[in-house]
């Protein structure tokens, strides 16, 4: 992971740390997603870094509650607000996901009970209204909930005015 890091913070895309490295992109994945690697492969990637052996060689820590505040006290606004950023759209993403998947098995339902009649137009009118606020949400095109208004809610909560 620290190599992921540093590669990060160069801006680097994996294919342009392996030319620069000597190493091939496969190596370099492979060692991004934990695999040992050996000592020549270790000594170049330090060399291309210009960090010491022995600052690559840091073993990740275990990803408990403690550890996972202490990383996030020591990430800079910018990861933090990237890390954030992720996850929101996880969730997008996972919502967008489960109202595809339930609302195409709402219209079979549909289909086989009442052809006739198509009520799953309502169920996918109302969550896909909310799916879309969402998504509005989460890729900014709209600041119905912004920084702002986050930001306002924090001082409202602790008896601040603006």
């Amino acid at each position: 992971m620290i190599i992921r890091k540093l590669r990060l913070q160069k801006g680097w895309s994996q294919e342009q740390l392996a030319q620069v490295s000597g190493l091939s992109v496969r190596t370099i994945q492979r060692i991004e997603r934990g695999q040992t690697p050996g000592l020549e492969t270790m000594k170049s990637l330090a060399a291309v870094f210009d960090v010491e052996l022995s600052a690559l060689r840091q073993e990740e820590p275990d990803m408990t509650p403690e550890n996972l505040n202490v990383l996030r006290q020591n990430m800079t606004e910018e990861e933090k607000d990237a890390l954030e950023y992720v996850r929101d759209l996880k969730g997008f993403y996972s919502n967008l996901g489960s109202y595809v998947i339930f609302i195409a098995f709402l219209f079979f339902v549909n289909l086989a009970t009442s052809p006739n009649y198509l009520w799953v137009v309502w169920p996918a009118l109302g969550w896909g209204i909310g799916v879309a606020i969402h998504g509005l949400n989460v890729f900014e095109l709209t600041s119905f909930f912004g920084s702002d208004w986050e930001r306002k809610q924090v001082e409202k909560r602790l008896g601040r005015k603006l």
